[in-house]
Parts: C-alpha cells; sequence; structure tokens
C-alpha cells in the first residue's frame, strides 16, 4: 500500500468536514466520503465517520490513507423525498423538510409524516424497526431544519436544551407588506383560542413567554424579507407575531390570511424556511452546526420583486 498522511488545523469553522478534506487532498467527493467510512480521517486524534460533521476553527484534522485506494462509502438507505439529510451520526439525525409534509401525525393518525419517513429511513425499509424521537417541530407547510434522536434519552436531553432557549434557531421568512422597522424583536405571551390559535395576551399570569427577534434581509415590491432568531420556540410563534402587527407571512393560510398574498406569489407554502440549525451534541458535548439553502421559491420570488440591497 501507498499509505500516506497529512495533517492540518482548520483556520475557519466548516458545516462539512468532507469538502474541506476534498480540497486538501484533491479527491473526488465520493472518494472522501469514503475515506470517512474506512477509518481514515480524525479529528483532535479521534476517529471521525462522520463526513457531513462541523468542526470549529482550530481543531485538528489528521488524515490517513492509501493512495492507490479508491475507497468506496457505505451504502445506507436512500431518504425519502421529503427530507434531505444535513447532520447524521449513531445518536441523531438533523434533516431538511420539505414544505407540506406534518412533521407528526395528527389525531387523523397520518402515516407518512416526516416522523415516520425518518423511521423507515433508519429501518432501511417499509417495515419500521428504529423509532425517531421527536425533539421539535415544524408547521407543515413550513420547510428547514429539525433535529430527531434515537432514543428517547437524547431526545430528553435535546429539549432540555431547547427548553433553556440554547440551540441557535434562525428562519427566512417574507412577509406582506413594507416592515417600517430594519430590526426588532416581540416579547409577548402566547396563548391558545378556542379555535386552536394561538394569539398574545395581556392577561397577567396567562400564555407562555414568546420572544422573536428580526432584522430585514432584503425590501422587495409589496414585501418585506427577513432573517429572524428564536430564542423560545412556541407554536406558530413567528406566524402570530408578525401577523399582530399586520405583516403576516406570505401564503399563510391561518393568521391574517386577508393581508398573507401577494400576487407574485403562487407557492402553496407558507414563506417561512428554518435556515440555521445549531445545538451541544448531547453524547460528544461538541457543537452541532446545520445550514440548509435558501428555497427556489424564494430566490425566484426576491429576484423579481427586490427593490433594495441584500443584507
Amino acid at each position: 500500500m501507498a499509505m500516506t498522511s497529512c495533517e492540518f488545523k482548520l483556520d475557519r469553522d466548516v458545516t462539512r468536514l468532507d469538502v474541506v478534506v476534498a480540497e486538501r487532498t484533491g479527491l473526488s467527493r465520493a472518494i472522501v466520503r469514503g475515506m470517512f467510512d474506512h477509518s481514515c480521517v480524525f479529528v483532535n486524534n479521534a476517529e471521525c465517520d462522520e463526513a457531513g460533521r462541523a468542526v470549529l476553527a482550530g481543531a485538528t484534522v489528521r488524515l490517513r490513507y492509501d493512495l492507490q485506494t479508491r475507497y468506496k462509502e457505505k451504502t445506507r438507505p436512500r431518504p425519502h423525498a421529503g427530507f434531505r439529510v444535513a447532520f447524521e451520526d449513531k445518536y441523531l439525525i438533523v434533516v431538511e423538510k420539505v414544505a407540506g409534509l406534518l412533521t407528526v401525525p395528527t389525531d387523523h393518525g397520518e402515516q407518512n409524516t416526516l416522523v415516520h419517513q425518518i423511521a423507515r429511513y433508519w429501518s432501511g425499509g417499509d417495515r419500521i424497526t428504529q423509532r425517531a424521537h421527536i425533539v421539535h417541530r415544524l408547521d407543515r407547510d413550513t420547510s428547514g431544519l429539525l433535529v430527531f434522536a434515537r432514543t428517547g434519552e437524547i431526545a430528553a436531553e435535546l429539549k432540555d436544551q431547547f427548553a433553556a432557549h440554547k440551540p441557535e434557531r434562525e428562519y427566512i421568512a417574507i412577509l406582506a407588506g413594507t416592515l417600517p422597522d430594519d430590526r426588532g424583536t416581540f416579547r409577548s405571551f402566547l396563548t391558545t383560542d378556542d379555535d386552536l390559535d394561538q394569539h398574545s395576551t395581556v392577561k397577567p399570569g396567562e400564555g407562555k413567554l414568546a420572544i422573536t427577534h428580526y432584522e430585514v434581509r432584503q425590501r422587495l415590491r409589496g414585501a418585506t424579507c427577513v432573517r429572524v432568531k428564536l430564542e423560545t420556540g412556541r407554536r406558530n410563534q413567528i406566524r402570530v407575531h408578525f401577523s399582530e402587527i399586520g405583516h403576516p407571512v406570505l401564503g399563510d393560510v391561518r393568521y391574517r390570511t386577508d393581508l398573507a398574498r401577494h400576487p407574485r406569489w403562487p407557492a402553496a407554502r407558507l414563506a417561512l424556511h428554518a435556515l440555521t440549525l445549531a445545538f451541544v451534541h448531547p453524547v460528544t458535548q461538541k457543537p452541532v452546526r446545520t445550514t440548509s439553502e435558501i428555497p427556489q421559491e424564494f430566490k425566484r420570488f426576491m429576484a423579481e420583486m427586490g427593490i433594495g440591497p441584500r443584507s
């Protein structure tokens, strides 16, 4: 074997280690992914088998591989069209959900929700042998990143992080109308009415605290694109806060539907996407940070309706 070794220190945070390894070695992404499956990659002297792992600046990466071997990635079950895997290890998975897919079943007992699809993916077929444990949810018509756990213990630890407002959650949203301020924060107590809709209340002792931060990304003709960061994760929180100031998320069929329309937004979905998700891994205690692409329908709308610079 023509074994070679190299070692380098990351000078920046990276969201996918395999991309950096491919850049350093000049090897194809396919071979590099195979290297992760054949004990060729080490991070801070620990073997790394996670090609999509996010790694912080300062970490030391060591490679040991055979120049003549075309390493092949191990066969894995193909993911369902309803989601894309952003990060995965033997403890948990972060996926990007498509719009229109329920995260979990309703009282009607749907069998093709995201949690079912991930269970089938882990089980390697239609027969579910591995349960996916829920940590948090996205609305049916919202797309973007969620984390699921392989065990109830891991899910409980992740839920504790969410309850303590520790994870980083950033969304991109397109709102109806022209938002007057470039940035701001909503802080209110959300409660549920008889129709199961959420709304802010000023009654002492009622509701759960909801905090939403936003910053305008781009002003559009008849709409505003914003980046949103959540401190809390109440049901429908982003939708409620913006609808209550008269700027609902485009495509919302629940909150201020009279305003949540735009003649150039034909998509049968909410203009809301979970863009970034970051948390501390419950087992390794290392940061996991995943990001996703802005959906194509957002990009097309912003390009067509754009009137100002993007931030």
